[in-house]
């Protein structure tokens, strides 16, 4: 699952990166609203966790934006303003739900997973590359419809892969999608995890193709 954090403070974002590593999400970073924009512009996220004390405005401002465009990304607010009259305003304005700091991280997992299991949510999360389709809320993939299985890092790259189908994906980003933090990584684990899956692509003819530039990343693509 891929989440956008939109927050300021250091220290949270880093033991929130770490939290969500741990359960197999895979975290972008905004530390305002005007990077917030552009990352909805560019890339689908499963939810949003939004800070409202941003450097550039009230992070409540951006839920009425993305509605607007039709995106209907959960939206979790994260916030020390947690007064009555202050979650009524967010969910009024179209957030999902409001969790005030300090909060504990199996609450703010329990309510994520909350948010994911809506109808609305699960319906879009299915990826869909050539002959391929991953989806996301079973974690399962498929070509021409027959199931696709593959083993859990090699997985983990297909759905990172995908979510930026045509687009180059960075190494790193592609190694905080496979590896969590007490992972013991050798330097070419990411290679050749991403060349079992080209390979098992290419034997199912899946209607896709992995390519690399060496020491910068990888992007998949549809063949033509």
């Amino acid at each position: 699952m891929r989440i956008l954090l939109v927050e300021d403070e250091p220290e949270m974002v880093s033991a929130l990166r770490s939290a969500l590593k741990r359960h197999d999400m895979v975290m972008d970073h905004a530390g305002s609203l005007a990077a917030a924009e552009g990352f909805v512009a560019t890339d689908t996220y499963d939810a949003i966790l939004l800070d409202r004390q941003l450097p550039d405005g009230d992070g409540l401002s951006l839920v009425p934006k993305l509605r607007a465009t039709k995106n209907a990304t959960p939206v979790l607010v994260l916030t020390a303003r947690g007064d009555l009259a202050d979650k009524v305003a967010g969910l009024d304005m179209g957030a999902d739900d409001y969790l005030a700091k300090p909060f504990a991280f199996e609450e703010l997992l329990a309510r994520l997973r909350a948010l994911l299991r809506r109808p609305a949510t699960v319906q879009a999360q299915t990826l869909r590359a050539g002959d391929l389709a991953f989806d996301v809320g079973h974690r399962e993939a498929s070509i021409r419809g027959e199931p696709f299985t593959l083993p859990r890092r090699e997985l983990l790259v297909l759905e990172a892969l995908m979510r930026r189908t045509g687009r180059m994906v960075q190494r790193s980003s592609l190694m905080e999608s496979v590896f969590g933090l007490d992972d013991e990584i050798q330097s070419n684990a990411l290679d050749t995890h991403v060349s079992r899956l080209r390979r098992k692509l290419s034997e199912a003819a899946g209607g896709v193709t992995i390519n690399g530039i060496r020491g910068v990343g990888y992007l998949l693509r549809e063949t033509p």
